[in-house]
């Protein structure tokens, strides 16, 4: 197949060209003017690789006490949209542990691990899934489902997640409290709240610093690359570093980020930060650490339709077009060990997105995973 009239989104520049695809690889990139696509004058982008979306817990519970009854399907439906939305590789971020302990979300994990392994098996889904596993590391129960889980071929990723309040992503209290009342009808009196307060503070010391050492040490002799969460001081992102972790993952403020950044940790924020202009929980935005030079991924966490559309905006206000569009494909898919996917290169992977924009908006028009044209 060949398509041309393309911009086409290389490493450092944007060229008008072709590119012809054959066994599912690219084999030229050129400027043929005849060809079985004619893109028009659209973008062709390398399909876009996601380190972290939630996604797929949302079509495991789509309403608060309601788990879908079929799994496969709702498997099935996620990966849809994720293909709707450009990715072409995607790292499942499936919750180990909870804040609370025994959430609905621990009551999905073994049916989503189970219908997401047979659906990779069974190839039923179209894109590449692999799986993210987000540790929370205040939960009791967390090394049971770890030791579980941890040997799965699928496994890419694992973050270690410290979600007590008083601390990292909820250091203002007053907004740990609000965000719990809008989503989960949490409302305390003060004298609650003081209870909740002391027992997750008690759980924090007893059970954070032992579980971060065991889940470090079985990832490490797995060789499987470990992410922070919410580091928001030097000390969160140097306690990072002693642990081996490679990878800072929505570093709540600027602080943290030079210093993830000086440590050699490759810097990770949500595409919806970048479109809503701000964290949504008060900590420092995405577009501030772009212009500082201290963002090299961005990843969809809970809209997956906001990763295309975060780099053209990040473009629209003076970003240089191939270092955004790098952050959500060449960036995420070498700090991953995907070395045959991320570019437009030749020998590599086929996986392409055709794009036009219309009214600053990205709109796909064709989409190819491994050269098998889906849109």
């Amino acid at each position: 197949m060949r398509i041309a009239n393309a911009q086409i989104v290389l490493d450092d520049e944007v060229r008008r060209g072709s590119i012809t695809i054959s066994d599912g690889l690219i084999n030229d990139i050129g400027d043929d003017k005849v060809a079985d696509v004619d893109c028009e004058g659209d973008f062709i982008l390398p399909g876009l690789v996601d380190l972290h979306t939630d996604n797929l817990e949302h079509y495991m519970l789509p309403r608060p006490g309601v788990l879908w009854p079929s799994p496969l399907a709702a498997v099935l439906a996620h990966d849809w949209q994720l293909l709707g939305s450009g990715i072409t590789t995607v790292l499942d971020a499936l919750g180990l542990g909870d804040l609370d302990s025994g959430s609905a979300r621990a009551a999905m994990l073994e049916t989503a691990i189970a219908a997401l392994t047979r659906a990779r098996a069974d190839r039923l889904v179209r894109l590449e899934h692999y799986f993210h596993f987000r540790c929370e590391l205040s939960d009791e129960g967390l090394l049971p489902i770890v030791h579980a889980h941890i040997d799965n071929p699928g496994l890419k990723l694992v973050s270690v997640m410290d979600h007590t309040p008083g601390q990292r992503q909820w250091s203002d209290l007053a907004l740990f409290r609000e965000f719990r009342r809008k989503k989960s009808a949490h409302v305390w009196t003060d004298r609650e709240f003081e209870a909740y307060l002391g027992e997750l503070q008690g759980r924090q010391k007893t059970l954070v610093p032992p579980n971060r050492a065991t889940l470090g040490s079985l990832c490490r002799e797995r060789d499987i690359p470990l992410a922070s969460h919410d580091d928001t001081t030097m000390r969160d992102v140097e306690e990072s570093y002693s642990d081996g972790i490679t990878i800072s993952e929505f570093p709540t403020t600027v602080e943290a980020a030079h210093r993830a950044r000086e440590r050699g940790q490759k810097i990770v924020m949500g595409s919806p930060n970048v479109i809503l202009g701000g964290s949504h929980s008060g900590n420092v935005g995405a577009m501030e650490l772009a212009k500082l030079e201290l963002l090299d991924i961005l990843t969809s966490d809970y809209v997956p339709s906001s990763l295309l559309h975060s780099v053209f905006k990040l473009a629209a206000n003076g970003f240089d077009l191939p270092k955004t569009i790098a952050m959500v494909t060449r960036n995420p898919a070498q700090i991953l060990g995907f070395a045959d996917r991320g570019r437009i290169a030749l020998g590599l992977r086929a996986d392409l997105i055709r794009v036009r924009l219309v009214e600053g908006a990205p709109v796909i028009r064709n989409i190819w995973v491994a050269g098998r044209q889906y849109l």
